[in-house]
């Protein structure tokens, strides 16, 4: 066995106690590890020792190249087993060097957006709805279609705004276009979404004008601190943006909410959150969202408090992610074959690495999804719903 051998089989030892691992080596050898659980099988082609440093960047740019052989529909399987066997203080230390952030700054946000977007509109249309919304859905049931459940999510969101006729509504972060075009054709209220993705911004463009809403809604490609602050708004959402703010900016973003909604205004968040404070994966950093990073609730809350809003409500829904995640997997896998001709396999295993590992996330691990609504003052007594049945009343306010 060589050193790099060694080194895992030391660590794997002491780090698998829940669940079996079984690991073929390069050198022919095969070990296993755990208890006696339903198997999960890994095969490693190489294990040089330098790319041992951190286990996370090993692991899943070693499933990227090929390197580390598991059959994708065992893939949550290993997540699980990750999860179940999470490092601790008494585990063998592997070599560790961490590896160089991405960091996250107004200068650097455009080109961060762009990596995880502006890659083709086409492949997401593969594997998202047809409204191309991507973030989580909202089941009613879990036999409901992924179509079905993106636009009770969108009318979820909506309700919770309580939009007026007349109201003006902004979009941080806006997608595709899909919410404020929907608000637009619903509520007869005003919308400006806002991204720093070329090709959603054009796309946004292309629904409204298909929409019959061109004179109600409007699209900007351009960051949301450039907003001008003589510019007021009834109702702000962000969708899935605020995971992209970065560590350190989220105070940012709430002054900015802050200078933009009137003294009567309604704002909600839409986000993913983690359990506890911690850095994004590196690989996560590397290759899918750099600069990325998952606030905790409590820091929310408390920034939330900080910046004199009246938190009213939130909401977590990380089964809902769930599912969604587990379709949005599943119809890319159908459409391997497409992915691989529009990219290479590289790039297919790449994405099917992180799909798998986020619904594992959401499954076994710390991270949920939350949906804040907070308020610029605190309503007056009888001017705010006294109960949550204005959300699933097929009426509107």
């Amino acid at each position: 066995m060589k050193s790099a051998e060694r080194l895992m089989d030391r660590f794997l030892n002491q780090h698998i106690k829940n669940g079996r691992l079984i690991v073929s080596y390069p050198s022919g050898l095969k070990r296993t590890y755990g208890d006696k659980s339903k198997s999960v099988r890994a095969r490693l082609k190489r294990l040089p020792l330098n790319q041992l440093r951190n286990p996370t960047m090993f692991i899943g740019e070693s499933y990227m190249s090929g390197n580390l052989q598991i059959a994708e529909d065992k893939l949550d399987a290993f997540f699980r087993l990750m999860a179940n066997n999470p490092a601790n203080s008494s585990s063998v230390k592997m070599i560790q060097k961490l590896p160089k952030r991405s960091g996250n700054s107004y200068k650097k946000q455009r080109h961060q957006i762009s990596h995880h977007y502006d890659i083709g509109n086409d492949y997401y249309k593969l594997w998202l709805d047809k409204s191309l919304t991507y973030s989580c859905a909202y089941f009613h049931k879990l036999t409901d279609s992924l179509e079905k459940a993106q636009m009770q999510k969108i009318e979820h969101l909506l309700k919770k705004l309580q939009l007026k006729r007349g109201q003006n509504l902004l979009d941080i972060g806006s997608g595709w276009g899909t919410l404020a075009v929907t608000a637009a054709k619903q509520y007869g209220v005003k919308a400006l979404g806002i991204t720093l993705s070329q090709e959603q911004f054009e796309a946004s463009q292309k629904l409204a004008k298909r929409s019959g809403v061109a004179d109600l809604v409007e699209f900007k490609l351009m960051n949301y601190q450039d907003l001008p602050d003589s510019e007021q708004y009834d109702r702000i959402i962000s969708v899935g943006m605020f995971e992209h703010v970065g560590r350190g900016n989220h105070d940012i973003y709430f002054k900015k909410v802050r200078s933009l909604l009137k003294d009567d205004g309604i704002s909600v968040l839409h986000c993913i959150t983690d359990m506890t404070d911690k850095e994004a994966s590196p690989w996560i950093d590397k290759y899918i969202f750099p600069g990325g990073y998952l606030p905790t609730v409590y820091n929310i809350e408390k920034l939330l408090v900080a910046n004199r809003f009246w938190s009213i409500d939130r909401e977590e829904l990380w089964q809902h992610y769930t599912r969604t995640l587990d379709i949005w997997r599943n119809r890319h896998t159908a459409h391997k074959q497409e992915i691989i001709k529009m990219y290479d396999e590289t790039f297919y295993r790449m994405r099917d690495f992180w799909l798998a590992g986020s619904a594992a996330a959401f499954r076994y691990g710390d991270v949920g999804l939350d949906q804040f609504i907070f308020t610029k003052n605190k309503p007056e007594p009888g001017k705010w719903p006294l109960t949550r049945e204005y959300l699933y009343s097929s009426n509107k306010l």
